[in-house]
Formats: structure tokens, C-alpha cells, sequence
């Protein structure tokens, strides 16, 4: 008996995205606000703080993280949004990385999606004030106080 090659690949495709399901069933999210102060020239640095709101409970966060290509000028980023694919509070923990580009005279508007080693998915949007100008590979690091 011969199965039409449609048929496979619509089998193996549900059965994907039921282990997929199965593996993020126990996932939860949250709530997440972060305040990153940003300065360089070429090479440049981050920290900050921040909170998660997981499961009724507030934890505090600490940000520090490190830039490097075109980073010229200082800014303040204040970032809102949510937190996803965490099973615990603990699994925001870790780094983060991206590649990005951005803007920033007076004031501009930032949103970025990160993922950590763990899996956790951040999804933030918010304002950049100050005097900034990046083309860069970021890294960021969130921790638990």
C-alpha cells in the first residue's frame, strides 16, 4: 500500500506541531518592564533594572549587557511588554541577543522580540530618549535580584 506523498507530509506536519504542543503546554507568561541606560563609542555598555509580574508575584530584575559596531551617544530606554514560553520565574534569567539598528534624537520608539538559551521569548516596545545612533550585534543579560 502506497501512501500519496500529501497525506505524509500533512501526517508529519500534525504530528510536529503536536510535539510542539506538548512541549509548551506547561509554558506560562508575563508581565515584564525594563529600564536600560545605554552609552558608547564603537564598543558600548548597558545596565539597568527592571520587574517581571509572573504568577501574581513581582520579582526584580537586574539588565546589563554589551554593544559592538557603529555605537556612538547615550540613551535611556524604557521598554513594556510580555514575557512568553517561561515555566518559572527563574527561566527569564539569561542572555540575549540581537543584531539591530536604531535612532535616537531627543526621542524615538523601539520595539524589539529576543529569545534566551531557555527559550523564554521577549517581546518589548517602548521610548528611547537621548542622543543614540547604533548598527550593532547587542547582548543582553536579565538576572533575578
Amino acid at each position: 500500500m502506497r501512501i500519496p506523498i500529501r497525506l505524509l507530509g500533512a501526517l508529519v506536519a500534525v504530528i510536529a506541531l503536536f510535539g510542539v504542543g506538548l512541549q509548551s503546554a506547561n509554558a506560562d507568561s508575563g508581565r515584564i518592564t525594563l529600564t536600560v541606560y545605554k552609552a558608547g563609542w564603537i564598543i558600548g555598555g548597558s545596565g539597568g533594572s527592571g520587574k517581571l509580574s509572573f504568577r501574581g508575584r513581582t520579582y526584580r530584575l537586574g539588565v546589563g549587557g554589551i554593544d559592538y559596531g557603529l555605537v556612538f551617544g547615550g540613551s535611556k530606554t524604557v521598554l513594556h511588554g510580555r514575557v512568553s514560553n517561561i515555566r518559572r520565574a527563574s527561566d527569564v534569567e539569561g542572555v540575549y541577543g540581537a543584531a539591530g539598528a536604531g535612532l535616537a534624537v531627543i526621542r524615538g520608539v523601539r520595539a524589539i522580540v529576543l529569545t534566551n538559551q531557555k527559550g523564554a521569548v521577549l517581546e518589548l516596545s517602548g521610548r528611547q530618549t537621548g542622543l543614540m545612533v547604533n548598527v550593532d550585534l547587542s547582548g543582553l543579560a536579565l538576572t533575578i535580584k
